[in-house]
């Protein structure tokens, strides 16, 4: 009868499966990660010497892999092989461990990650020291992973900063935050930092020409650059930007120019910025009002073409 009722309920689940760009090619291991090179290179230094924090910080812009970064660090310090082969904390996992998929699903007993935006008070942070205490269930480490940490409220600091400063040796400590200006700095003091930096665009928009191939779209290099450069140096940014051309160019199955992505995100011509600026250079305000009037009329933000023409004053 349920077939009767519902004779497309297959395509509905097959269509409710779908997963966008930014969580279907979420990094998995370190070697995933791009851009962030220096911060890799000083965690491996830090793994093989055997002198690792028992607290983190990690900073930075939306999008550029904070939460990613925190979960592949619990893999890491809890990392013990598929036949388990357990060597200690490692950056190198060549394989899928024994914890790794339970960590990055985010249900691992022993990995307890916190929204700090929604449990800002001191009576969330008394439950979570409470807990510390007791060691860990299948894993290496207990490890606390809080999101946007900034969000805490003072008596929460307060609460978290004597466990902070003298953990049990079984208990790890992952922060992430967009506003590290807005942390106390007897908790920064506490912590080793890391500065998660925007993506150079080169780097992202090889990174989104090596997605859109692998979902066999086909998009113009200089598409995905101007998609790199809407993003801002957010990988988020960029692969939702990018997830939104792939529905266009799907669509039409036509290849997505630079003309399509503009008129997509409503992004000013870049090639009448010259003229734009030499036209206010000279004082020539009608000319440069018509086309400033005719980059508005396509859709272009106003402040992107502002922002446009202080890039190339710049150059």
């Amino acid at each position: 009868m349920s077939d009767q009722l519902f004779p497309d309920e297959p395509a509905r689940a097959a269509r409710d499966a779908y997963q966008v760009l930014a969580r279907k090619y979420r990094p998995q291991s370190f070697d995933d990660l791009i851009g962030h090179e220096a911060m890799v290179k000083t965690l491996r230094n830090a793994f093989a010497a055997g002198r690792i924090a028992h607290a983190y910080v990690l900073t930075g812009v939306r999008g550029v892999g904070k939460t990613t970064t925190a979960r592949i660090l619990a893999r890491a310090l809890n990392y013990v092989g598929p036949n388990g082969d357990d060597n200690g904390p490692t950056i190198d996992m060549t394989a899928e461990g024994r914890h790794c998929r339970a960590i990055a699903e985010s249900r691992h007993p022993d990995v307890l990650e916190m929204d700090a935006a929604s449990r800002t008070g001191v009576g969330d942070i008394r439950e979570l020291i409470e807990g510390v205490r007791y060691a860990p269930i299948e894993a290496r480490y207990k490890v606390y992973i809080i999101d946007e940490v900034h969000m805490l409220s003072t008596a929460a600091f307060n609460a978290l900063l004597k466990t902070l400063e003298e953990p049990p040796p079984h208990v790890k400590f992952i922060f992430a935050t967009t506003e590290i200006r807005k942390l106390p700095v007897t908790v920064l003091s506490r912590c080793q930092r890391f500065d998660l930096r925007r993506i150079d665009p080169d780097v992202l928009t090889d990174h989104l020409a090596a997605i859109a191939e692998k979902e066999g779209a086909d998009l113009d290099r200089e598409a995905l650059a101007m998609i790199a450069r809407a993003a801002e140096g957010s990988v988020r940014d960029a692969l939702s930007i990018l997830d939104q051309a792939l529905v266009q160019t799907a669509a039409t199955g036509e290849k997505l120019g630079p003309e399509a992505i503009r008129a997509m995100l409503g992004l000013a011509d870049r090639t009448q910025v010259w003229p734009l600026l030499e036209a206010a250079l000279s004082g020539d305000a009608k000319t440069a009002l018509d086309l400033f009037a005719e980059q508005y009329k396509a859709g272009a933000d106003p402040a992107v073409i502002l922002r446009d023409m202080l890039e190339v004053t710049h150059l």
